[in-house]
């Protein structure tokens, strides 16, 4: 399918998918490299507080990137799915199909602590706002729990964009255009009427 084909809404969502790997590969290897430098030789924090604020620094930094896909993820899916299935199966990855299963169990996953956060901030005391202790700790449970699906998000979100280019470059079920009719062999041309 080539891309002018393409809704634009779907290029706008592959886009925001291309933001979030991007984004999130930069913030995990950040995070890797602060990790190994602010923990001893057995993996544990030097500074344990410090090192938590800095793992929710991480945490709602890639939520935050991943916000734009959090409802699209869901169109992202299904037309991944659909394009799966048209594709030759020579053009098929096998690690696929898993990983689309595993980022739609992640994104089911998001979407419930997505409402789980809502509830409990609507449930927190009026002047309890960022910077309030109470709504710090509730984001940051609430972060923390959203690790493993952003993670899982961050890892295998390419299969989405490999099965689109993919899909791009099959070649369609349908048969080839019809090219310009050739001219008849042994006709000849008309002469121009004065």
């Amino acid at each position: 399918m080539p891309t002018s084909s393409i809704p634009s809404a779907h290029r706008a969502l592959l886009r925001d998918l291309h933001r979030f790997l991007r984004e999130s590969d930069r913030l995990l290897a950040a995070w890797r490299a602060y990790s190994e430098e602010h923990t001893d030789l057995d993996g544990w924090p030097v500074d344990e507080d410090a090192y938590n604020r800095r793992a929710t620094t991480r945490d709602a930094a890639v939520a935050e990137s991943f916000e734009p896909l959090r409802e699209g993820g869901h169109h992202l899916l299904a037309t991944a799915r659909s394009q799966l299935v048209l594709l030759p199966a020579g053009a098929v990855q096998s690690r696929w199909a898993w990983q689309l299963t595993g980022l739609q169990d992640a994104l089911d996953r998001l979407d419930t602590l997505h409402e789980e956060w809502l509830t409990t901030r609507d449930g927190l005391p009026l002047n309890a706002g960022p910077g309030a202790p109470a709504f710090d700790k509730a984001r940051a449970a609430h972060l923390s729990e959203a690790q493993a699906p952003l993670n899982e998000w961050a890892t295998h979100g390419h299969a989405i964009r490999e099965i689109n280019k993919a899909a791009r470059s099959a070649t369609s079920g349908f048969p080839p255009r019809p090219a310009a009719a050739p001219a008849r062999a042994g006709t000849r041309p008309q002469p121009a009427r004065r």
